[in-house]
């Protein structure tokens, strides 16, 4: 597996465990665990760009 690869599945693993704790957040009114979520997701965001960057240069 690429390196590209991987990084694309951490990137889909943070933005879809991001997404539930924003949601849960939402639910119950936790604004921790909601900025939790967001950051998780950007986390992802950048997870995914770094990704396509390295497999545009393999």
């Amino acid at each position: 597996m690429s390196n590209s690869t991987s990084d694309k599945i951490k990137a889909g693993i943070n933005k879809a465990k991001g997404e539930v704790k924003d949601q849960v957040g939402n639910a119950t009114n936790n604004k921790s665990l909601q900025a939790e979520g967001k950051m998780d997701k950007a986390k992802g965001a950048v997870q995914d760009k770094v990704a396509d960057v390295k497999k545009h240069h393999e």
